[in-house]
């Protein structure tokens, strides 16, 4: 019998290419939405009211939890700081009080979560997924954000989180925002260039998810990124050797960054080396590597 999967969170180009896969491998997929529908396998929440349709939670045999507002989708007034943790905290507080109050319970909540979690700083460490969290707004939005995820655990429901690097992706995701002042021809670091940018493609992020689904061995936090390390400055080179652009601007200075962005500016600014060798060692296999590949194959390059 196949498994249903429900999906808040499910419209974005990262909840579209999981219930690709999975409705390709033979899954049933179902979305949580915030827009009322007649669609078939949609259902209604609403995480401000406190509104979900219970015949969602019955549906489901794994819950995959991708809500959470775009953390650079505005500048961090104290508003959207607000918006930010409570489109994660909330949504999955309020997932979990369904969950606990269904007779039918899933068996399994995988919740993306995000490597914001190890703190924006520029050391050279490798962070792994058992230190500690960093002290500043982002670390504390995941940290709260993973600790209503294991609220799970305290009713014997399986729990996976997935700390996510950047996507990449051929079509959609970070890249066309990325391309744009390099398009314009004016290619350069952001700040030093030295700070990492930990990023996953888009194929290989749908088909790790597949693989927590699959392997119910799986039960902790794991580092959702690619193993390749690369550089702001390494990266924005690639970016005009593909386009067949310039890259001898000079560094787009700190200071410009935080006056155009703000607070925000940290996460163009900072960035850590993550480790994905706790997924690699429970047998997942990266098919993307290399952030040349999907360069060379993204609609906004060709």
């Amino acid at each position: 019998m196949n498994k249903n999967v429900l999906i808040a969170g499910g419209t974005g180009f990262v909840g579209k290419a999981i219930s690709k896969l999975l409705t390709e491998k033979g899954y049933n997929v179902a979305l949580l939405s915030r827009t009322k529908s007649d669609k078939k396998n949609t259902y209604f929440w609403d995480y401000q009211t406190g509104i979900i349709e219970p015949e969602s939670i019955e549906f489901a045999d794994i819950i995959i939890n991708l809500a959470g507002e775009n953390i650079s989708g505005k500048r961090w007034s104290k508003k959207q700081k607000q918006k930010i943790v409570e489109s994660r905290v909330l949504t999955t507080n309020l997932l979990f009080e369904q969950t606990k109050k269904s007779i039918k319970k899933p068996i399994c909540y995988i919740s993306a979560s995000a490597v914001g979690y190890y703190g924006n700083t520029n050391s050279d460490k490798i962070f792994i997924e058992e230190d500690k969290p960093g002290n500043d707004f982002l670390a504390n939005t995941v940290y709260e954000w993973e600790k209503s995820a294991d609220n799970f655990k305290t009713i014997n429901i399986r729990t996976v989180k997935l700390r996510l690097g950047v996507v990449l992706s051929e079509k959609e995701g970070a890249l066309p925002k990325m391309i744009i002042p390099v398009k314009l021809g004016i290619g350069s670091p952001i700040g030093s260039g030295k700070q990492f940018m930990p990023w996953i493609e888009i194929n290989d992020l749908a088909r790790m998810f597949l693989f927590v689904i699959e392997n119910e061995n799986l039960n902790s936090v794991y580092n959702a990124v690619s193993p390749q390390q690369i550089n702001n400055r390494d990266f924005m080179k690639s970016l005009a050797k593909e386009l067949k652009k310039p890259f001898f601007f000079p560094k787009i200075p700190s200071f410009i960054m935080k006056l155009f962005f703000g607070e925000m500016s940290q996460i163009l600014l900072t960035g850590n080396k993550i480790s994905s060798e706790k997924i690699q060692k429970e047998g997942f296999v990266f098919n993307c590597n290399d952030v040349n590949y999907v360069l060379k194959n993204s609609k906004f390059i060709r």
